[in-house]
C-alpha cells in the first residue's frame, strides 16, 4: 500500500522535471508550468526537493544561455570594431568584401559560441531525461552546473513551520 501512495509523488516531480520541455511550445513554459506543479504539491519533502532543482536548473540554463549569446555578440561586435579600425575603407560598397584571414577571429567566435550554445542544449535534454527517470525511481536527483536560487531542503530534513518554531524555541531557551 505504501508505494501506491508515493506513486502520485513520483510523478508528479518526474511531471515537473519532463515540463521543462514546453519552453518549445509555450514562451517561459520551462519556469510558468514546473513552478505550478511544484506549488501544488509544496508539502510533500519528495515533490519540493524535486521541484526546487528543477527550478533552479532551468534557472541557471537560461543565464548561461544569456551569457553565452552576449559574449557571443560582444565579441563579434568588438572584432567588427577591429576589422573596421584596421581598413576604414571597408564599410564603403565596392570594398565590401573580408579577406578570409581577417574574417577568421569573427568565424572562431562565432563557432566556439555556437558550439558552447549547442553543448548547453545537449546537456539540458540530457539531466532533464534523467532527472525525470531518477524522479520515476523515488531518488533525489541533483543537476549538474546548478546556481541554488532556491535553496534545496534534503528529503530526510523537510520540517514543518510548527517543527520549525518549536526549534527555534528550544535553541534560545
Amino acid at each position: 500500500m505504501e508505494t501506491l501512495s508515493l506513486q502520485p509523488d513520483k510523478t508528479v516531480a518526474s511531471l515537473i522535471h519532463v515540463s521543462a520541455f514546453s519552453k518549445y511550445f509555450i514562451p517561459f513554459g520551462n519556469f510558468i508550468i514546473p513552478l505550478i506543479l511544484w506549488t501544488a504539491k509544496k508539502n510533500d519533502p519528495f515533490v519540493d526537493s524535486h521541484g526546487k532543482q528543477a527550478l533552479n536548473f532551468q534557472i541557471s540554463i537560461f543565464l548561461y544561455f544569456v551569457f553565452l549569446v552576449c559574449a557571443g555578440i560582444a565579441g563579434v561586435v568588438i572584432m567588427g570594431f577591429d576589422i573596421a579600425a584596421a581598413d576604414p575603407s571597408f564599410f564603403r560598397e565596392e570594398n565590401f568584401s573580408l579577406h578570409p584571414l581577417r574574417a577568421m577571429p569573427l568565424i572562431t567566435i562565432v563557432g566556439i559560441t555556437g558550439l558552447l550554445l549547442l553543448t548547453l542544449f545537449i546537456l539540458e535534454i540530457v539531466a532533464v531525461i534523467n532527472a525525470a527517470i531518477k524522479a520515476s525511481e523515488g531518488k533525489t536527483y541533483k543537476y549538474p552546473l546548478t546556481i541554488n536560487f532556491i535553496t534545496p531542503t534534503p528529503v530526510g530534513i523537510h520540517q514543518s513551520k510548527n517543527d520549525q518554531f518549536n526549534n527555534t524555541q528550544k535553541q534560545t531557551l
